[in-house]
């Protein structure tokens, strides 16, 4: 289960709003959509959460690129929005080429260096691995000053649990506005 919210910030204050995320599929669709939200380019926070096992924040603020947190990169990683948010520059890695794709895949249907449906029983402690087969990291990745200008601190960000949205409004003085989303 998902919750997204919209904070964007205005000069009356900020506006809170609930948001579907059925269209988007990309950061770039994602970004548009928080554009969208404000008149006069104006900062605005998406924040998403999936129920008890992370949270992921994207900070629009104009036309500059978008400023990413995930409380849980690994378990973020095994969400369709998650992986929406865990970028390549996010993990650190060199951005995929579309042609490169294709060499990857033998005639059987597997990747190179992938068994061919064995398993490997050694290993009982599972690895979160992205498309690349890099391994995502557990635990905060991304921007932990993403919101220190607005009143919440790195040390204040990393310690927030999964149903973190209340506390992140309270900090930028949106609280009251966020009743009508929740």
């Amino acid at each position: 289960m998902y919750f997204a919210a919209l904070l964007a910030r205005t000069e009356d204050g900020w506006k809170a709003s609930d948001t579907e995320l059925d269209d988007v599929e990309t950061l770039s669709d994602l970004t548009d959509l928080a554009r969208e939200a404000t008149v006069d380019d104006d900062t605005v926070i998406v924040f998403i959460e999936q129920e008890d096992a992370w949270f992921g924040l994207v900070r629009v603020d104009g036309e500059e690129d978008p400023r990413i947190y995930v409380s849980d990169a690994a378990a973020a990683a095994r969400s369709s929005y998650g992986e929406i948010l865990l970028t390549d520059e996010l993990l650190g890695r060199d951005p995929e080429d579309p042609d490169a794709l294709e060499e990857l895949v033998d005639l059987d249907g597997t990747e190179d260096g992938e068994p061919d449906g064995e398993t490997d029983d050694d290993n009982d402690e599972e690895e979160i691995r992205a498309d690349d087969g890099s391994v995502v990291p557990a635990g905060p990745l991304g921007e932990t000053a993403v919101l220190a200008d607005l009143g919440l601190s790195e040390k204040e960000l990393l310690a927030l649990g999964t149903d973190a949205l209340a506390e992140i409004a309270d900090a930028l003085g949106a609280a009251d506005v966020l009743e009508t989303v929740q």
